[in-house]
């Protein structure tokens, strides 16, 4: 998701839905019409988020054939990133021309793309990944959603495994109509109760010093900890 509300014609029609239905329902014909050369994607960088690139690099991580998933995956650069970096790397989308684009951008990736529902998660999925790539994509759903949203993308998290966010920072008593509906401490803590937070930052964007954004990285206990609880 862009840090930057997208054009009014790719907004959603109802900004206050709980249905995930209507909230999510626009993607599919964004996506769509970029296919056919009649719409951009806002969010479209042609590379991966910078702060999960410099976050993985901090990281050092190696996948080494462990589980990772980005969830929203658009035309899946992120994923490719991920993929890079050694992780048996699923990656969806709600919109299946995105997930079609994105294996038209990396056919070279060892990258599963799959269209799915956050709303609807293969049980499969349930407590799976090593590590799970949430970025922004939580904003760009009402705020409404946003205890069911969080619940979902949490649970994709294995005993062990690492769950990063990623989002724009709200401002000090802003209120805004979205997308995207930018997140409070009170959201990235809504992750720390499903979650054990390991690092919560707030970021200044380059070149934009009103601009902020989230990156949390957050962990579920390994079952051998959980037991010692």
């Amino acid at each position: 998701m862009t840090d930057s509300p997208p054009e009014d014609p790719i907004r959603p029609a109802s900004a206050g839905s709980t249905s995930p239905t209507d909230a999510t329902g626009w993607f599919e014909p964004l996506y769509a019409a970029a296919a056919r050369g009649e719409a951009t994607v806002p969010w479209d960088r042609h590379a991966p988020h910078q702060l999960l690139a410099e976050w993985m690099r901090r990281r050092r991580l190696a996948g080494d054939g462990r589980s990772a998933i980005v969830v929203g995956c658009g035309h899946g650069d992120d994923a490719a990133l991920v993929a890079s970096a050694g992780y048996r790397t699923t990656a969806f989308d709600i919109a299946e021309s995105a997930i079609r684009a994105a294996g038209e951008r990396y056919p070279e990736a060892r990258i599963d793309f799959v269209t799915a529902d956050l709303f609807h998660l293969p049980q499969a999925w349930i407590e799976a990944f090593d590590l799970v790539v949430e970025s922004q994509t939580v904003q760009a759903l009402p705020p409404s959603m946003r205890e069911e949203v969080v619940a979902h993308i949490a649970s994709l998290v294995a005993p062990g495994g690492t769950l990063i966010v990623q989002a724009v920072a709200a401002a000090d008593g802003e209120t805004r109509e979205g997308p995207p509906w930018t997140l409070t401490r009170a959201d990235i803590d809504r992750f720390a109760a499903r979650l054990d937070p390991v690092d919560i930052l707030l970021i200044p964007a380059p070149g934009q010093p009103a601009l902020h954004r989230w990156r949390a990285e957050l962990r579920r206990p390994s079952a051998s900890q959980s037991d010692r609880g």
